[in-house]
């Protein structure tokens, strides 16, 4: 289910994301920050992983990565700059832990071999669509929004809090992030989304 890639990817974005919030808190805590921001994360890729599987599809998990910034052609970047590493820590620094970027990661859809014969006949199109791929994205940001839910309701703030801002991160149209998928698949799925996280994120700040 996981590539070996993927996981040392995940496990980085993981680790990152739990010192850029426990080192400009509590060291004291910096584990139970781990364990919160990897089972907020794990939530989020098996949902995508899932709902993937059920689309006769696969996704693969990596760093997000920019190698375009212009619009010429020859406007890219020799090497891929790793934003999903370089943001956080950038952000962190800049408003000394209270600002968090968690877009770290994003996913490549592969469909299955056999997806075009199962679904439409041994010579359809076998790619798969943008309202599909919006889907998977779409699985990530629910289940983060669930958990924020349980994770409030059960006494875990920081818990839900941390599942809030995944959620938020997730919605963002920006570059081949969740969000963009989303918005590309379903704009009106995406505005329901950004309108629900929105009223999450709000809540988080002024209620938590």
């Amino acid at each position: 289910m996981f590539k070996s890639q993927e996981v040392y990817s995940i496990l980085a974005v993981i680790i990152l994301v739990s010192l850029t919030i426990g080192l400009f808190r509590s060291i004291n805590d910096l584990f139970y920050t781990f364990i919160a921001v990897f089972f907020v994360f794990s939530l989020n890729i098996l949902a995508k992983k899932i709902t993937s599987f059920y689309l006769d599809s696969e996704i693969e998990v990596r760093t997000w990565t920019l190698k375009r910034y212009g619009f010429s052609p020859q406007s890219y970047f020799k090497k891929a700059l790793p934003l999903g590493i370089i943001l956080p820590i950038v952000v962190a620094i800049i408003s000394y832990g209270k600002l968090l970027w968690m877009s770290c990661l994003t996913f490549d859809v592969k469909p299955k071999t056999y997806r075009a014969a199962k679904r439409h006949g041994l010579y359809s199109y076998s790619e798969m669509g943008e309202d599909h791929i919006g889907l998977i994205a779409t699985s990530g940001v629910l289940v983060n929004l669930f958990f924020a839910v349980i994770g409030y309701l059960i006494g875990f703030t920081e818990f839900s809090k941390l599942n809030i801002y995944l959620a938020f991160f997730s919605i963002l149209p920006l570059s081949d992030l969740d969000g963009n998928k989303i918005l590309f698949g379903n704009k009106v799925l995406w505005i329901f989304l950004a309108t629900l996280t929105g009223i999450g994120l709000a809540y988080s700040f002024f209620m938590i």
